[in-house]
């Protein structure tokens, strides 16, 4: 496990559109599909980081709370399949059965495309976007990771999803996520 930072996407960056498999359904699902009526979180985990495995509990709350609340949660798995067989597809649908399936769609990014074209580098690594699908929040979940002591809350980004609920400026200085290195393919 290398633990890595995200690359920090440019805030105001118009969010690249995908048209991938939902490991849950089966069925191939683009942005424009998912996108939420006020915003859309788009997250790259995968099945085997601990660092997803840690934030678990928070991930899903988050997700209950939002949804409700006009925010679309997307995850997606870029992870190369051959040599981390634990992130394949049908990995990823018994992951979402039992996290309770809390997002709109677990896709699998197979060509890493998708993931490129978000400048993720890291699982897990948060792209949120607002109603126009424009970047206003690219950081961490909060400060806690599996190797330290700081409490889980979700707190940042709680308060970016709180400040575009109300439509309330989010504060520009965003921490980056910290997380395992996305699988690349050789």
């Amino acid at each position: 496990m290398a633990a890595t930072e995200s690359a920090m996407l440019p805030l105001g960056t118009i969010a690249p559109d995908f048209d991938l498999p939902d490991t849950v359904t089966g069925v191939n699902k683009s942005l424009q599909g998912l996108k939420g009526v006020k915003g859309t979180l788009v997250m790259f985990i995968c099945n085997h980081c601990p660092y997803v495995q840690h934030i678990k509990s928070q991930l899903i709350d988050i997700a209950d709370h939002y949804s409700s609340q006009g925010i679309s949660f997307i995850a997606i798995s870029s992870n190369d399949i051959v040599n981390y067989p634990q992130d394949a597809p049908d990995k990823m649908r018994g992951m979402m059965e039992e996290w309770g399936n809390p997002f709109a769609a677990y896709l699998y990014d197979e060509t890493q495309e998708v993931a490129k074209a978000y400048q993720a580098v890291c699982t897990p690594d948060f792209f949120l976007f607002d109603a126009k699908l424009a970047c206003v929040y690219r950081g961490r979940l909060d400060g806690s990771t599996p190797k330290n002591d700081m409490p889980l809350t979700g707190g940042d980004l709680r308060a970016a999803l709180d400040n575009l609920m109300l439509g309330q400026p989010i504060n520009p200085r965003q921490v980056p996520s910290i997380g395992c290195n996305i699988k690349w393919k050789a």
